[in-house]
């Protein structure tokens, strides 16, 4: 069996885009979305200066990050090394994007389904070569099996030392560049503010369509030179204010188990008994608001019961998916059980409701690191912060509940909402000091808790979110420790917009 791939030999590429016009005419791809495109970037300063042509697509991984989070198969490999895609499995979820580090993937905008270069597959099937290779006047563009010592590919491949784009991250590419640069393999080394004529100077979506990129946009480079002179894109985020939503309801939603379990430990169990019922209906309410941000941020949200019944077990977004649906059928259960007052039976099912709440609290986190497209997600504190958040927000919502409902637990509820404040400051402390040493983590943190959202990182997410409700609940009084359960969940909301965005904010092409 052959192993494809590709070379780009940079000493003959004339940045003609024959290879793109080929691709997007035997594709049929839409405009404003490409498979295949080409990257200008000039270095120096006249007189002493060039123009670096690269050409960008799939990198058809031997690790291809992108089939591993795929949660139903609609990216796979073949036995020739070829990543493909089926369109009609697609859910149209936006993890591979994320999962890429090569920016590869797009969303179709006439099928909403992820689509890529796929090598041609049906040109190779029946021995021609891919429409870039032909089409390129200068035969910059050279395929074949790797594995054939009398192929063209092989044979350049032995003969020439060859550069792959981020190596570092371990998917083994089978893109080779040769003569490459540093400055257009790696994206935060070449300006992309938009400045020059033909450089990228319009944002559009996911979908392909223009859209102007909303105040606070990173800007780049990292230093004055080199810049990109022309380009393509890039996209505004592929997860936006629904998947953060979602990280907060759910948390919500698995805070309120949580929470029943610490009041069950920590106070009588009358009292405790009923906290549980309210507690229940809350969970319940979150459940399903995380459920409907899940199926909204679809791009194919008809199919989203492909997740269920066409799983790929090696995806997050598939356990997570089966994580959520027994968390709450078990939920149900439990609060069923107090309103028709069977508490022992409540009592049993609460120690394995509390696990499958960690487990769903904690499980995005595992999701978020098969993101190896962001570097600043690939931190394993990350869990850490996301149980710290689920706590705060059980507590926060227990605290609200024995205010209304004048249980006698509202001291014990802000003990613990105290405590998981202090916790949760202590994890994302510790998170901030552990990132991942890469330039591309650093960005996104100093687009955190530098400009543009430093003031409500600080301001919101620590201040108002943290400092003001540990002051307030220090007081004692029924009135501040409600606002300061309500300035929790809401400092919680800014500080998870703020990180599933910021890791978005970095090129990866």
């Amino acid at each position: 069996m052959p192993t494809y791939g590709f070379i780009i030999d940079n000493r003959k590429c004339i940045g003609c885009h024959a290879c793109t016009v080929a691709c997007k005419s035997e594709h049929q791809v839409p405009l404003g979305v490409d498979r295949t495109w080409v990257k200008y970037i000039e270095k120096g300063t006249f007189p002493n200066s060039r123009r670096l042509f690269t050409v960008m697509r799939c990198n058809h991984c031997e690790w291809a990050p992108c089939v591993t989070i795929c949660p139903v198969t609609a990216l796979y490999k073949r036995d020739d090394g070829i990543v493909d895609f089926n369109s009609d499995r697609c859910i149209g979820c936006k993890s591979c994007m994320q999962a890429c580090p090569y920016d590869a993937l797009y969303i179709d905008p006439d099928s909403h389904t992820a689509a890529k270069c796929n090598y041609c597959t049906h040109r190779v099937e029946i021995g021609l070569q891919p429409s870039c290779v032909v089409v390129c006047p200068e035969q910059a563009i050279i395929s074949g099996d790797m594995d054939n010592p009398f192929s063209e590919i092989s044979q350049l491949l032995a003969r020439h030392p060859v550069q792959v784009r981020k190596p570092e991250k371990e998917t083994k590419p089978k893109l080779y560049y040769i003569d490459a640069d540093e400055a257009s393999l790696v994206p935060t080394r070449a300006a992309a503010d938009g400045r020059s004529m033909w450089s990228r100077g319009a944002f559009v979506s996911t979908n392909g369509e223009a859209n102007q990129p909303a105040n606070g946009a990173l800007s780049l480079p990292l230093v004055e030179s080199p810049r990109r002179a022309y380009d393509v894109r890039p996209r505004t985020p592929a997860w936006g204010w629904p998947v953060a939503a979602y990280t907060w309801t759910k948390s919500i939603a698995a805070g309120a188990m949580l929470a029943a379990l610490a009041a069950r430990i920590g106070i009588d169990a009358e009292s405790a008994a009923r906290l549980a019922g309210p507690l229940g209906v809350i969970g319940l309410i979150f459940l399903v608001a995380t459920a409907a941000l899940l199926v909204g941020d679809l791009k194919r949200p008809d199919r989203f019961l492909y997740v269920l019944l066409r799983p790929q077990w090696r995806s997050w977004l598939v356990r997570g998916a089966y994580t959520l649906t027994a968390y709450g059928a078990l939920l149900t259960l439990w609060t069923i059980a107090h309103f028709v007052g069977t508490a022992a039976f409540a009592d049993i099912l609460l120690w394995p409701g509390a696990a499958l709440a960690v487990l769903a609290a904690v499980y995005t986190a595992f999701l978020f690191a098969q993101a190896k497209g962001r570097d600043f997600w690939q931190n394993p504190l990350l869990c850490v912060h996301l149980l710290a958040h689920a706590l705060l927000a059980g507590g926060a919502s227990w605290l609200l509940v024995a205010a209304v409902m004048q249980t006698g637990s509202a001291d014990a509820a802000r003990v613990f909402l105290i405590g998981v404040l202090v916790f949760s400051l202590i994890s994302l402390f510790a998170e901030i000091f552990t990132m991942p040493p890469t330039v591309d983590a650093r960005i996104a943190m100093d687009w955190i808790i530098g400009k543009p959202n430093g003031l409500w990182f600080w301001s919101v997410g620590i201040g108002a979110g943290h400092i003001v409700p540990l002051l307030l609940l220090a007081t004692g009084a029924n009135l501040a420790s409600g606002a300061a359960a309500l300035a929790a969940l809401g400092g919680m909301f800014v500080i998870e917009r703020l990180w599933v965005l910021a890791p978005q904010q970095v090129p990866l092409s």
